[in-house]
């Protein structure tokens, strides 16, 4: 009996530990990235090497659907639609989060938004014990929505979103202003008003500002370190939210980022 009491801890201590998944969810340009960029500052996770790292960020636009011919041909004439629920591809957001979930290093696209193609190369993310998911429709689809276990909201200002779309997309993306603008208007607005907009309502903590909201930041920088550290195991012995808190890593095991 002894022994099978001692190779049940044993197991419970080997055992995978469930991540704390945080949602980041925000119109176009919003400053989503920076925002999750600026908690890996703050939490001197960049300082480390990435196989070390306890806390990983995922975007949703690596999981953009493979095109067809006829898609492409829109997509490089700026006329498909990239900010409509169903241009992600939401069962493979699913099935790698429900692996993440599990302990287990996953494989994460990489989309090239010259060629509106996925590479053939992907991206090693090793387990970690916070997951950052972010982009403009993570809290669009219920059966991904419930998985985080935090969901923030970066609330910026729409002019500021559309200045910083124009130069991002004339400069990393080799688009025109007129193309840029077109789009904007045609796609992105409607859809952010009709898809982004409404999931504000599930956040349980809206950044105004984005990165600038240094404020809001530090106070998730906090949380997220309660959690690291194992803070919060002894004032909710050992559960948030239903969720096992995640143990500090040791040296031997390793983690990482996409990007």
């Amino acid at each position: 009996m002894a022994g099978d009491s001692e190779r049940r801890l044993d197991d419970q201590e080997h055992a995978p530990r469930q991540p704390f998944l945080i949602g980041v969810a925000g119109g176009t340009a919003s400053g989503k990235s920076s925002v999750c960029g600026k908690i890996m500052e703050l939490l001197g996770q960049n300082e480390i090497d990435h196989h070390q790292r306890q806390v990983a960020i995922l975007s949703q636009d690596s999981f953009y659907r493979v095109l067809t011919a006829e898609q492409k041909t829109k997509a490089l004439k700026g006329q498909y639609n990239f900010d409509h629920p169903g241009a992600f591809d939401n069962e493979l957001i699913l099935k790698t989060l429900r692996e993440i979930m599990e302990g287990k290093t996953v494989q994460i696209p990489v989309y090239d938004f010259v060629t509106h193609s996925r590479k053939e190369e992907s991206v090693t993310v090793y387990p970690a014990d916070v997951v950052l998911f972010e982009g403009i429709l993570m809290f669009y689809s219920q059966e991904i929505r419930d998985l985080f276990q935090m969901k923030l909201f970066v609330d910026t200002d729409a002019d500021t979103r559309l200045s910083r779309r124009v130069l991002r997309d004339i400069t990393e993306r080799g688009r025109d202003l007129e193309q840029v603008l077109a789009q904007y208007i045609t796609f992105v607005k409607p859809a952010f008003e009709e898809f982004c907009l409404p999931t504000k309502k599930y956040a349980d903590v809206i950044i105004p500002r984005g990165a600038d909201n240094l404020v809001a930041i530090n106070l998730i920088v906090q949380h997220i370190q309660d959690i690291l550290n194992g803070g919060l195991t002894k004032r909710q012995n050992g559960c948030l939210n239903g969720y096992s808190t995640p143990r500090k890593r040791q040296p031997s095991e390793s983690s990482s980022r996409p990007h």
